[in-house]
C-alpha cells in the first residue's frame, strides 16, 4: 500500500466515515508502518480532526488485532484437514 492509496482509499472512504458515526470519542489506532505516517496522512488526519493513538514504532503485542489474527490463524490450521482454498476457508466455522 501507498501513503496515497492509504489516504483515498482507507482514510478518505472508511476512516473519515467511521470517525464521523462515532464522534468525538474516536481515536484511530494503525500500526506506524511508513504509509500510515506519511505527511499526505498526517494532513488528512489533522484536516478531519482525527486523533490518532500514540504508541511504540514497532508493537504488535500492544494491537489487540494482532491476537485475534493469531487465533484465527491457529484455530484454521487445527482443522483436519485444513481448508486448501477460499471457498473451503469461507465454510470454516471458528
Amino acid at each position: 500500500m501507498t501513503d496515497h492509496i492509504n489516504r483515498d482509499v482507507i482514510l478518505e472512504q472508511h476512516v473519515r466515515l467511521f470517525r464521523g458515526a462515532m464522534g468525538a470519542e474516536f481515536l484511530f489506532m494503525d500500526d506506524n508502518a511508513r504509509p500510515h505516517r506519511a505527511n499526505i496522512v498526517d494532513e488528512c488526519l489533522q484536516s478531519e480532526d482525527i486523533t490518532r493513538m500514540d504508541w511504540p514504532a514497532y508493537s504488535p503485542d500492544l494491537n489487540p488485532i494482532e491476537h485475534v489474527w493469531d487465533m484465527l490463524g491457529r484455530r484454521i490450521a487445527a482443522r483436519q484437514p485444513p481448508p486448501t482454498c477460499l471457498p473451503e476457508l469461507r465454510r470454516v466455522d471458528c
